[in-house]
């Protein structure tokens, strides 16, 4: 599957926006309050980087899954969340600062695990590993440019013009509603000639393993007495996955289309839930908790 303009270029660019303008809606202070009680990112890192897996391994005999398949949906399930995952939390009124946290541990810490899970589940499906490293240096830059950098200078300008920060704010869940709207429609657009035989062969397990990581995040964070933001957030985190580092995994790496099905199919759906839990959020959520 071919990667459109909008989403190799138009994405990347708009997200930096998105990320500058969630970074205006931060302040030292709201990271302190996350790192001051740890719980939340003890439960969403554990859920994103053992629990999904495990599930991934779970349901891929459950729908006798082919071994191409089933590997894929482990490599998507190994996957942190994507920065998208921010957007959606700043719609959905989550925990903006505890999403961001997330996506960076659990981005960092995946550079280990992801490797380690693709490979035993190769060895599992095939009865052969393969040596996969992922390149380090290009994903921790990606990182700080797409998710350090813009936040850290959102901050800076809401410390620097509060008034004018705070203006920006309703901007962003505008100009976000509108980027996945486009980036809906071109992932539907690029993969229209094979949607239908790709929903068949992995729509079933993806929107089961969608389905799941959002109950986890949902079930495990009120079980640990996390509130409705920081519920919000790790579901979120759960349920958006970054569908490029799966794609480039399964399509640089491993060189198997077929590896790279589930995360296609997933790539859609997560948005499909995404939507719901910007609902349940705002339904849930007062605006100014």
């Amino acid at each position: 599957m071919e990667t459109s303009p909008l989403i190799s270029i138009g994405l990347p660019i708009s997200l930096f926006i998105i990320m500058v303008g969630i970074g205006l809606t931060l302040t030292l202070r709201d990271f302190g309050q996350v790192t001051r009680n740890p719980r939340s990112i003890v439960v969403g890192t554990i859920a994103q980087i053992l629990l999904m897996p495990l599930v991934a391994f779970a349901i891929a005999p459950f729908l006798g899954l082919a071994p191409a398949l089933a590997v894929g949906l482990v490599i998507i399930a190994a996957c942190p969340g994507g920065t998208t995952s921010n957007l959606f939390v700043l719609l959905a009124r989550g925990h903006i600062a505890l999403s961001i946290l997330l996506t960076v541990s659990a981005s960092l810490i995946t550079i280990i695990t992801l490797p380690f899970f693709t490979n035993y589940a190769l060895q599992m499906y095939f009865g052969e590993a393969a040596n996969i490293s992922l390149p380090v240096g290009k994903t921790i830059a990606m990182l700080v440019v797409i998710v350090l950098l813009p936040v850290a200078l959102g901050m800076f300008i809401r410390t620097k013009a509060p008034a004018k920060a705070q203006k920006a704010e309703g901007m962003v869940s505008i100009f976000g509603g509108f980027v996945l709207l486009l980036l809906i429609i071109a992932l539907l657009w690029g993969s229209r000639e094979r949607l239908p035989e790709l929903l068949a062969q992995a729509g079933p397990a993806a929107f089961l393993l969608n389905l799941a990581g959002i109950v986890i995040g949902l079930g495990l964070s009120r079980l640990a007495g996390l509130s409705q933001r920081e519920s919000l957030a790790i579901a979120v985190e759960l349920g958006i996955k970054n569908g490029t580092i799966a794609l480039m995994v399964t399509l640089t790496l491993l060189e198997s289309s077929e590896m790279s099905i589930p995360a296609v199919v997933y790539s859609v759906l997560m948005y499909g839930f995404g939507c719901i839990l910007i609902a349940m959020g705002r339904r849930l959520v007062p605006v100014h908790q």
